[in-house]
């Protein structure tokens, strides 16, 4: 008589059970911020949203502000795979920099409380978290291959990203409006991006 095949004996069918809880875990922390921003999600109302267990929750992000920066992850997945669906349409490079962050702006803020809690959290937070250097790495897809290597445009890039943060701000603040924001955008992108 043989023994049936357990999911402990089958790695991909674990990974595969541990990256849906994982995917659980981090819409249930996402829907509870866009509610009532960062406070609203205690690590213990985000366990039992999600269906796990505390303890489970915490081998998985071992602190509130790591949940909040995979929250933010899981948001530049969904703008990256929106860029490879329909990618800018501008010519020139400013112009699709400018469409990606008006883009971004649309999504976040279809959620306000949400993003007030992602953007909140990116400033103050201690946890590392690589969205600048995710938000550059898009910007320069979309600007072209002349920015691949060079170091310089990847600053200006970055800059043209920090911008938008503080447009952002802004926005959830009340002090501007998408029409502002894009203007603004498109005045630095313009500078920022002249020589591309």
């Amino acid at each position: 008589m043989t023994a049936e095949p357990t999911a402990a004996s089958h790695p991909g069918v674990r990974s595969r059970s541990q990256h849906q809880r994982r995917k659980r875990i981090i819409q249930a922390a996402a829907a509870l911020a866009s509610r009532g921003g960062v406070e609203a999600m205690q690590m213990r109302t985000v366990a039992e949203r999600a269906g796990v267990a505390l303890g489970t929750l915490y081998r998985y992000f071992p602190s509130k502000m790591d949940l909040v920066v995979a929250v933010v992850n899981e948001e530049m997945d969904t703008l990256e795979v929106s860029l490879e669906r329909r990618p800018p349409r501008s010519e020139a490079p400013a112009g699709r920099a400018v469409e990606v962050l008006m883009r971004a702006t649309r999504g976040l803020m279809r959620e306000p409380e949400l993003a007030d809690a992602l953007i909140r959290s990116l400033l103050l937070s201690d946890v590392k978290t690589d969205f600048g250097d995710r938000m550059t790495g898009m910007l320069a897809r979309v600007a072209g291959d002349a920015v691949a290597g060079d170091d310089e445009q990847r600053v200006l890039l970055r800059s043209l990203a920090s911008v938008w943060v503080m447009e952002m701000i802004e926005m959830l603040r009340g002090h501007t409006g998408n029409e502002q924001i894009q203007s603004r955008l498109e005045i630095a992108a313009g500078r920022l991006l002249a020589g591309f």
